[in-house]
């Protein structure tokens, strides 16, 4: 199948190493962090932070935060151009949404007085509640949206990228602590560009299920 979309799929794979020497432009990465905003969520929610590592400092501490588990992503913190961890909110509170709604009228999606009939979506949230009052479950559902979002955007932008759900969240939450305040990381991931004779991955052909076997047409 011949489709832009299909070749940006076909041709993105995981890194599994990178060059230390490339770094993401200052463009493409501009680009990458407006993919991001503009990422889609449930009632349009929008429950994330992404926080940007890109300097030495931030990454030691990002390499630092491997220190308990998970030290098979460690190397890839200082050899990629950069590392974005995908935070989710923990308790998203009603003024939160309130804050959603209140761009809404800035942007001219609704008006003053259409406010309080459009908080009849935060039910949704309520609905959403686990046993101790927060909605961790659902936000960080919402934050895979835009996970996915970003590994399209970079296989458009000729980005590698490796996805990192191998990281240790409590330590995170302690060293990242002024960033990370009200939201979990559970996922970060790592772009820039492959190194082009150790990263093995580059190399293999692309394997997934047949599509009959993964999709059902009724």
């Amino acid at each position: 199948m011949k489709n832009p979309i299909i070749e940006d799929l076909e041709q993105r794979y995981t890194a599994k190493k990178y060059d230390a020497s490339k770094k993401v432009s200052q463009q493409d990465l501009a680009i990458l962090l407006e993919a991001l905003r503009l990422s889609p969520s449930s009632i349009n929610s929008q429950p994330w932070k992404f926080v940007v590592i890109e300097s030495d400092q931030a990454k030691q501490r990002m390499h630092d935060s491997f220190a308990n588990k998970h030290q098979f992503n460690q190397h890839h913190i200082k050899s990629c151009s950069h590392v974005i961890l995908f935070a989710h909110k923990i308790e998203y509170a009603r003024s939160d949404f309130g804050a959603v709604i209140d761009q809404g009228i800035e942007d001219k999606r609704m008006t003053i007085d259409q406010k309080e009939a459009a908080f009849v979506a935060y039910g949704f949230v309520q609905a959403n509640t686990d046993d101790k009052g927060q909605h961790r479950a659902w936000t960080k559902s919402q934050t895979y949206l835009a996970l996915g979002n970003a590994l399209h955007t970079l296989a458009r932008l000729k980005i590698d990228s490796t996805t990192m759900e191998g990281v240790d969240p409590e330590l995170l939450n302690e060293i990242f602590a002024d960033e990370l305040a009200g939201y979990d990381c559970h996922v970060a991931l790592a772009i820039g560009y492959h190194h082009p004779s150790e990263d093995y991955n580059a190399l293999l052909p692309k394997s997934r299920r047949a599509l009959d076997e993964v999709i059902t047409v009724l």
